[in-house]
């Protein structure tokens, strides 16, 4: 019998491109409905770090007329969050980080009470 050799999945000098981890490291199981050797869950994604800003200002024009201006900004920092990597084994693309979520947005909007 050959010997067996363990990769670490999270070994990032091994994995190229966009992969978030070392597919090579792992194999399908041999027989169907069989337990493989790795725990549930054992891997997680990138994080995901998200800061939304607002701001508003309320003019009153009269007793009973207001003018109100609004601004917000999601991600107003603009960091980059990548979505998980694909967990389909079977699949070519398993372990690649294929898309990321929006970038920074703003809107600006105006109200008029009265």
């Amino acid at each position: 019998m050959g010997a067996i050799t363990i990769l670490d999945p999270r070994n990032l000098d091994a994995n190229g491109g966009n992969r978030y981890f070392l597919a090579s490291a792992f194999q399908e199981n041999t027989v169907l409905g069989t337990f493989g050797t790795s725990p549930r869950r054992f891997f997680h994604g990138p994080g995901i770090i998200n800061t939304d800003f607002g701001m508003s200002k309320r003019t009153r024009i009269t007793e009973s007329m207001a003018f109100e201006i609004r601004g917000e900004f999601f991600n107003i920092f603009n960091h980059t969050q990548f979505s998980n990597p694909s967990g389909n084994i079977s699949s070519s693309r398993f372990g690649l980080v294929s898309s990321a979520r929006d970038p920074r947005i703003g809107q600006v909007s105006a109200k008029f009470y009265w």
